[in-house]
């Protein structure tokens, strides 16, 4: 059996889509010949973690192959691992939510990183153009099907209203929470309740300004904060759901758009990140240009009020969704890949 183990930043169990990545790659490699290993550097501030890759490298020298993950390429930048090293990247050099010497610093140490690779696993074609050096490539997106459903009794997310709209997405600006709202806000009270699932913590001068946002009355009682969940509840909510809408300026793949358009919603978003890769304007879902609000709200709308419209949309989402891979085949693809480095 191959043996790997995968490089990431604190907890492995956080809710965000390279997190999910990863433990779904760990849960079903060995159905695909492999154990792949989940360790961990230190969540500290840059460029701390770095410290730690000495009593990491002892962890996983007995590995065929070291994974490491994007985000913390640049604190292994300094280490050299005896096995074979795979970088996978869910984001670019420098990464994406860093001011600009962060940035250009961590860029410096990614590649370095990345420079010694066997191999480079994309978690999306466009990450291909971030400047990454010449080393070999395989493009892996994530899979789109979510978690079956749960003994629990259905949901009733419309409470009373036309329909249910939902987002998830950690309350971050690049996740453009706050423009959802602004853009929710305007639709008649009887339209529509909208949901909200993610961390409210992850930036939290930007989560003040969301929650004193919906402290005010007009959106008050239409919209509903559920905070981080499960898998399972997250799949719940999308078989509840009428339409989803996340009004993300900066995503490199976006697995959640994956995801809703295999449980048969039509999608919302911004015409950036790779929301346009995964879903056609008026076709499998509604794309608008960054930042107009009020044509989100008039998106919003329309899926809200034309059942006939949304039903069409929501069909050809599901449709587009089987030909994206399943995490099986996510699985099986990183597994091969990762062999075809190993020394043996």
């Amino acid at each position: 059996m191959l043996v790997a183990s995968l490089v990431t930043l604190g907890s492995p169990a956080q809710l965000t889509g390279g997190y999910l990545y990863h433990r779904r790659m760990s849960e079903l490699a060995p159905a695909h010949g492999a154990r792949l290993e989940l360790v961990s550097l230190p969540a500290l501030p840059f460029p701390l973690p770095a410290a730690f890759g000495r009593r990491l490298l002892r962890r996983v020298r007995d590995s065929d192959v070291v994974v490491v993950d994007s985000i913390v390429a640049a604190y292994m930048a300094p280490w050299r691992p005896v096995p074979p090293v795979v970088g996978i990247l869910h984001q670019p050099p420098g990464g994406i939510d860093h001011g600009p010497v962060r940035s250009a610093v961590q860029s410096l140490l990614d590649r370095a990183l990345y420079r010694r690779c066997a191999l480079l696993v994309l978690a999306a074609e466009a990450l291909a153009g971030t400047g990454l050096p010449s080393v070999p490539i395989a493009v892996v997106p994530p899979g789109r099907d979510v978690a079956p459903p749960s003994a629990r009794r259905p949901l009733d997310l419309r409470q009373g209203r036309r329909a249910a709209l939902l987002s998830v997405g950690n309350w971050m600006a690049r996740k453009g929470v706050l423009d959802l709202v602004e853009a929710f806000a305007p639709l008649p009270p009887d339209l529509a309740t909208l949901h909200l699932v993610g961390r409210t913590d992850m930036d939290r001068r930007y989560g003040h300004r969301v929650a004193a946002r919906l402290a005010r009355p007009d959106v008050a009682g239409r919209v509903v904060v559920h905070g981080p969940v499960s898998r399972e509840r997250v799949g719940d909510l999308y078989r509840a759901a009428d339409v989803f809408v996340l009004a993300s300026y900066r995503d490199p793949y976006g697995t959640v758009y994956g995801e809703a358009m295999a449980a048969g919603l039509p999608v919302v978003g911004w015409r950036a990140g790779n929301l346009p890769n995964l879903a056609d304007h008026e076709r499998e879902g509604l794309i608008v240009e960054p930042g107009d609000r009020a044509g989100l709200t008039a998106a919003l709308a329309r899926l809200a009020d034309d059942v006939p419209y949304r039903e069409r949309l929501a069909a050809a989402a599901a449709d587009r969704a089987r030909e994206l891979p399943t995490w099986d085949d996510t699985a099986a693809r990183l597994v091969e890949l990762l062999a075809s480095v190993a020394p043996r």
